[in-house]
């Protein structure tokens, strides 16, 4: 509730007329869905209700189902009227917020900022989930013109640090980190076993595997994770396995990389997987390889599985695997060929992993875990408590 306001006389939050808050994203391809998740369960069990908007995409019983919100609307814009001036938009939030009271306003990624501060006059949370947003002058104009009624939430320190040298401002009230999160007990309840999910890989049962997921692009630097097994190789078991999981432009080039290198039998481009969360069991350690990934919800996947992992030192993925992983120079072939070599020797304790895992989980990855910091941040910046 916004301070001041408690000193009502309800006697339960159950008994109070329900306040709302208005989620705007973009779209629900890839990870947004479940972002829109992450935020609507910040205030499940408070007397807030949250309306999610989705700009683009046409409507789907599933996206209301994973969105976990009171209400779900879907605009269908196309990404052309998003373009320019986006006034369509801006109008079409401007009658929602009039047609219900609504609080506070959370917005993914700038398009949906931008609409938010033009269509609302509500304090505005813009989710920063990638690197150079603000680097253009006309978003940090937007950004601050409209500082007093906008708080910058960052997906790790590394995207906060970007934004922050980007507005030329060192107001930490003003840029915040929150990291992105899992339902933890509901991506467990998904995996399938070790043996059930190689079964659905078409992996052998024997085989020692390392595992990659994601786009074939040069920035998530399959190659070096190609280099890196490669100068590994001789030192492996002879059934050692990297499999790696994703399309892309890049997928004649790796496996033209992996001939070359004379690895090509023992490197599987698997394509796309759907839901490959759920195969997480079938591997003995994950890689990723990325350069300047912003977060990657995929290391916390990983981690529900209790995989190992090695992870490039390049952008915020280094903050997740903090404690829990090893982390080797982005593109250092060598120096991920000896994290690969260690982790086969030290044959990690999987009771170890789960340990470690459930444990940085639970404390810096949940639903709790930001619900906790989430409130504490708004009431600081907005004085706005849930």
């Amino acid at each position: 509730m916004i301070a001041g306001d408690s000193g009502d006389s309800y006697d339960s939050v159950a008994d109070r007329k329900p306040r709302w808050v208005l989620q705007l994203c973009h779209g629900y391809d890839g990870p947004f869905m479940d972002c829109a998740r992450q935020y609507a369960a910040l205030f499940k069990g408070t007397e807030y209700k949250v309306c999610t908007v989705y700009l683009t995409g046409s409507a789907s019983d599933d996206v209301r189902r994973g969105s976990a919100s009171d209400e779900v609307v879907f605009l269908n814009y196309s990404s052309r009227q998003l373009r320019g001036l986006k006034l369509g938009a801006i109008n079409a939030v401007r009658k929602l917020v009039a047609a219900n009271e609504y609080e506070l306003c959370i917005a993914h990624r700038f398009k949906p900022t931008y609409v938010a501060l033009l269509g609302t006059s509500l304090p505005v949370i813009g989710i920063q989930h990638a690197f150079g947003v603000y680097r253009r002058r006309s978003r940090q104009l937007l950004a601050n013109v409209f500082g007093r009624r906008l708080l910058l939430l960052c997906v790790s320190d590394a995207v906060r640090d970007d934004v922050m040298d980007s507005l030329g401002t060192k107001d930490f009230s003003r840029v915040e980190t929150l990291y992105n999160r899992i339902d933890i007990a509901a991506v467990r309840a998904q995996l399938l076993s070790r043996e059930a999910a190689r079964r659905h890989l078409d992996l052998p049962d024997s085989a020692w595997v390392i595992a990659n997921v994601g786009r074939l692009h040069p920035d998530k630097d399959q190659a070096t994770l190609i280099r890196g097994f490669a100068k590994a190789r001789s030192e492996l078991p002879d059934n050692a396995l990297l499999v790696i999981i994703g399309t892309g432009k890049l997928e004649a080039d790796l496996r033209s990389l992996a001939e070359d290198l004379c690895v090509e039998e023992a490197v599987l481009l698997l394509g796309q997987v759907p839901n490959a969360r759920r195969y997480f069991k079938a591997f003995d350690v994950f890689a990723l390889t990325s350069d300047h990934e912003p977060f990657g919800m995929v290391l916390l996947e990983a981690m529900a599985a209790n995989t190992p992992i090695i992870c490039a030192d390049s952008g915020g993925a280094q903050e997740v695997v903090e404690g829990y992983g090893q982390i080797f120079p982005f593109a250092d072939a060598t120096k991920l060929s000896e994290c690969l070599l260690r982790e086969y020797e030290l044959n990690k304790d999987s009771n170890v992993c789960a340990e470690r895992s459930g444990a940085l989980l639970v404390s810096h990855f949940s639903d709790d875990a930001a619900k906790r910091r989430f409130s504490s941040i708004i009431n600081k910046r907005f004085l706005f408590k849930i």
